[in-house]
């Protein structure tokens, strides 16, 4: 189903938020170096959830921030309500994931490349989850 204006409007506003709160919490947290964005976020239809996709670089800190984030998830959405207070209501639900387009591209390059065969070697090809 096509996302309504409504719902792109509120995952626009999300996204720029949570980058800066992120970003700055990383920054303020001593961990120099790494890069936090915000790729995707989307709105359920009744604007109670939102999904928010995460590109991190290094890639191998990945998992690590995503706990990091995930525990910290209630401060993180009282940050944004603070920031969303004039635009929003009520603040969805926020459920963090990690974005591997990048490397899932990444991959396929190689692949095109001729660097990694996947018809050679059947291993290179991961199960990949939708999301």
């Amino acid at each position: 189903m096509e996302e309504s204006q409504r719902q792109k409007k509120i995952a626009s506003v999300l996204q720029r938020d949570l980058v800066d709160i992120l970003q700055g919490a990383a920054t303020q947290g001593g961990m120099r170096g790494i890069i936090i964005s915000v790729s995707k976020v989307r709105v359920t239809a009744d604007l109670t959830d939102a999904k928010v996709y995460l590109s991190i670089f290094p890639n191998n800190k990945a998992k690590e921030l995503l706990e990091g984030i995930r525990a910290n998830k209630p401060m993180i959405r009282h940050e944004l309500a603070q920031r969303t207070k004039n635009q929003l209501r009520r603040m969805p639900v926020l459920e963090f994931y990690v974005d591997d387009s990048l490397e899932h591209i990444d991959k396929i390059e190689k692949s095109l490349k001729g660097e990694d065969n996947p018809i050679q070697n059947p291993d290179l090809l991961d199960k990949r989850s939708k999301g």
